[in-house]
């Protein structure tokens, strides 16, 4: 073999050695972009207020921003203390 033919075999293999150097680094993080997305995933346990108000709102057949509105309002009751939610702002439009 020639030193050009052996220069160019060396220059071959180092590109290919670094090639999966670099390869290997990038593997772990996306195990860690993929577990932070699981943790975005995961479903929020919802209170047992939280679901009560929930019900009385589909009972009332509230949708959009008024279903916000009541289900704010309730839950601030509900952490308040009452049991029943106030008629009176549910009944404002």
């Amino acid at each position: 073999m020639t030193f050009t033919s052996r220069l160019a075999a060396l220059a071959l293999v180092s590109l290919l050695a670094t090639g999966t150097a670099f390869a290997q680094t990038a593997a772990p993080a996306a195990k860690t972009d993929a577990a932070a997305t699981a943790d975005r995933k995961a479903p929020k346990e919802r209170s047992a207020e939280s679901l009560e108000c929930s019900k009385q709102a589909d009972a009332k057949g509230l949708k959009g921003k008024e279903r916000k509105k009541f289900r704010r309002e309730c839950m601030k009751e509900a952490k308040a203390g009452t049991a029943a939610p106030a008629a009176p702002a549910a009944d404002k439009k």
